[in-house]
């Protein structure tokens, strides 16, 4: 049997597709493929054994762009790329994470007569899911609240997280990053950083590093200028721990943190959730659909997280925020079992049972 993945190639749309794949680990008569956006998608897939195809393809907006005819250009060469790929790959069903990544690769498939599953992230679809939907057998929605927005062919399971990450040690992380008896805290700006929360732990590092001991992963664009900062304001401290990027292996111990703060794209969210984590969540001000303030909000009711707005990151507040949870470790024990009832650790699972029943026998 072939399975084939796509879909764009940010760190949202690549692990939950790792996710998916690892849930076939003791299928192996099952050969699985990729055709897509790049990005993260070439360094982390085939590390899965997924074999990997990278295809054009171009945004799609709701405004007049002068990008816009390039981006059409870019999207009839994916379609003909996905045309040659998909003949030679003649997979059995395609598992799509959405986006316009993988727009030309769900059309032809489509053509072709290829059973799709679409995985929407998001509480609030994009318009490239809103237009895929139609093209799919199946929807697999992550919130309830999107349900209104897909009333046929949807299912609400979750989106699903790396079984890697779930097995973290304190006593490994604190060997690993060489850390204090301090809380620590993690910090990560997203799979391709975040300038603002960059900013505010440059603003705040000399007294936060007073308290507590910060990992803080700042995304590869921003790694020189959040370190030429960072020497500054260190002095001889150490407790500051910076990267650009930290892989599972890594990362599943940098976890164990007492606090986590995060964007809150989908994937953020339930692994935080999976985790079991308290965390702290920084929507993208003006993201698309403004789908990360939705999640956002979606996923703190009933305390499972405390939502600061981008605009209010202000030191202050934000000093303030740390210090109130990290001062109150009932409270943070509590919203990490609420978060944790928040994801079901048998998603991958799920998901890989939709995919299978899409498989024509």
């Amino acid at each position: 049997m072939r399975i084939l993945f796509t879909g764009g190639g940010t760190g949202g749309h690549v692990f939950p597709i790792i996710a998916v794949k690892q849930a076939f680990e003791n299928a192996p008569d099952f050969n699985f493929y990729y055709l897509g956006a790049d990005g993260f998608a070439k360094s982390n897939l085939e590390k899965q054994g997924i074999k990997s195809r990278f295809i054009l393809t171009g945004g799609f907006r709701r405004y007049f762009s002068l990008q816009t005819p390039f981006d059409l250009l870019k999207n009839i060469i994916g379609i003909i790329q996905s045309f040659f790929w998909l003949f030679i790959f003649i997979p059995d069903v395609i598992f799509s994470k959405g986006g316009y990544g993988s727009f030309p690769v769900v059309l032809v498939a489509w053509v072709y007569k290829i059973p799709v599953v679409l995985h929407d992230s998001d509480s609030v679809p994009g318009l490239a899911n809103k237009i895929l939907a139609k093209f799919a057998k199946t929807i697999i929605l992550s919130f309830p609240e999107s349900e209104k927005y897909f009333k046929k062919k949807s299912i609400v399971i979750g989106n699903p997280v790396r079984k890697d990450l779930l097995d973290g040690d304190k006593l490994k992380a604190k060997e690993l990053f060489k850390l204090s008896d301090k809380p620590l805290i993690l910090i990560i700006g997203g799979s391709q950083g975040a300038q603002k929360i960059n900013q505010i732990v440059l603003d705040t590092l000399s007294r936060l590093l007073d308290k507590y001991e910060i990992i803080h992963i700042c995304g590869e664009r921003n790694l020189k200028y959040v370190q030429e900062q960072s020497k500054e304001l260190l002095k001889d401290n150490t407790g500051y721990h910076l990267f650009p990027f930290l892989e599972a292996e890594k990362l599943k111990h940098a976890f164990t943190a007492d606090l986590i703060i995060n964007r809150s794209g989908a994937g953020s969210i339930f692994e935080i959730a999976a985790l079991g984590k308290p965390s702290i969540l920084i929507p993208i001000s003006k993201s698309a659909q403004d789908h990360q303030r939705k999640n956002a909000y979606e996923f703190a009711k009933n305390d499972k997280a405390i939502v600061i707005e981008q605009e209010n990151l202000i030191p202050n507040l934000f000093l303030e925020t740390i210090s109130n949870l990290l001062n109150d470790p009932n409270k943070l024990k509590q919203m990490g079992d609420k978060a944790m009832e928040f994801y079901n650790i048998k998603t991958p699972e799920m998901i890989k049972d939709e995919i299978l029943k899409k498989i024509k026998v």
